[in-house]
């Protein structure tokens, strides 16, 4: 009973009230549940004061053998309790000294990869893919220009309405993690896309979704992401494609041309601009051109000039003792 008394109670007072999405919320509840859960079946359902930090030690040990977690979902996993053992402190629930998590050690952070982004080709094939004959062709051409034009999160897209889309202005207002609202230029190409999409569609009160699914309705995140998917595939794309990976070619393009890293971090919607430094990544053909115009190459002539003729001990006799 406790367990679910304090559950609801976080949920309602430090994720509600917060005005975190709903989509933040459900899973913060799902991880809570999922470890009341494990406390029922390995701990005899002993209540939430009653934890201790060894009792989290083997959760993690559980969650990385049993169910096969990785870095980032055991981190995430471990924050969410410890905000929720927090929060019970604050509200008087719980003694601090009675905390599992108040002096918990540091969690290895998980290695960080660089972003998989497409080249230029790749984006090209990518929006051809839809077809221009039909409703869901030129809106979907519309969506995945607009992803790789702008970078804006899936969830922003699906979040757009029709009042936030200003052709006029040439720009369009996302709201995105936080209910942070921002304001995205638009280049000639998104423009004539979006303009050819809203004249096919039809017009819209103001407060409906720009995008609409075949049943009229708004479309949700996932649907996004499953069209992307989709072009993909017809695109013959090798790479697993993704609005977000779309977001990360969008960035790295951008920093190839020289556009500046704050400026790239206000048009992604980043609070630190240690979030954006990670698309500052080297180029595979950079480094293959780096290495073509190492000085290396104007040396090696120099040495064999030093050393005309001279035999090594090992060259064409075979390897002699003494020279190691």
């Amino acid at each position: 009973m406790k367990w679910d008394y304090w559950i609801c109670l976080y949920i309602e007072m430090f994720c509600v009230a917060r005005g975190l999405r709903n989509s933040s919320i459900a899973a913060y509840k799902a991880t809570l549940e999922q470890y009341h859960g494990y406390v029922e079946r390995e701990l005899k359902g002993i209540d939430p004061d009653q934890i201790s930090a060894s009792n989290i030690l083997e959760y993690i040990k559980y969650l990385r053998e049993d169910r096969n977690n990785q870095a980032a979902a055991v981190n995430r996993q471990v924050t969410i309790l410890k905000n929720f053992y927090r929060a019970m402190v604050s509200m008087n629930h719980l003694e601090p000294r009675k905390n599992p998590l108040s002096h918990f050690p540091k969690m290895k952070d998980k290695s960080r990869k660089l972003p998989v982004v497409l080249s230029a080709q790749e984006v090209e094939r990518l929006l051809d893919a839809p077809g221009s004959d039909t409703v869901i062709g030129v809106r979907d051409h519309a969506i995945l220009t607009l992803l790789y034009s702008t970078g804006i999160r899936a969830s922003e897209c699906a979040g757009l309405n029709e009042e936030d889309v200003d052709l006029e202005e040439r720009t369009i207002r996302v709201t995105g993690k936080g209910g942070h609202q921002r304001v995205i230029p638009l280049n000639d190409t998104v423009i004539i896309s979006l303009k050819n999409y809203r004249q096919v569609r039809g017009l819209l009160m103001p407060e409906s979704a720009f995008f609409r699914s075949r049943n009229h309705s708004g479309m949700s995140r996932n649907t996004i992401y499953e069209r992307v998917r989709k072009y993909a595939r017809e695109a013959r794309i090798p790479k697993r494609v993704s609005p977000h990976k779309l977001r990360h070619t969008f960035a790295t393009h951008l920093v190839q041309e020289g556009v500046s890293l704050v400026t790239i971090r206000d048009l992604l919607g980043h609070k630190m601009i240690t979030s954006t430094q990670i698309y500052l990544h080297v180029t595979a053909q950079e480094l293959r051109q780096a290495a073509i115009d190492h000085p290396i190459k104007r040396l090696a002539p120099t040495v064999e000039k030093i050393l005309p003729d001279v035999k090594m001990a090992f060259q064409g006799g075979g390897f002699r003792r003494g020279y190691g």
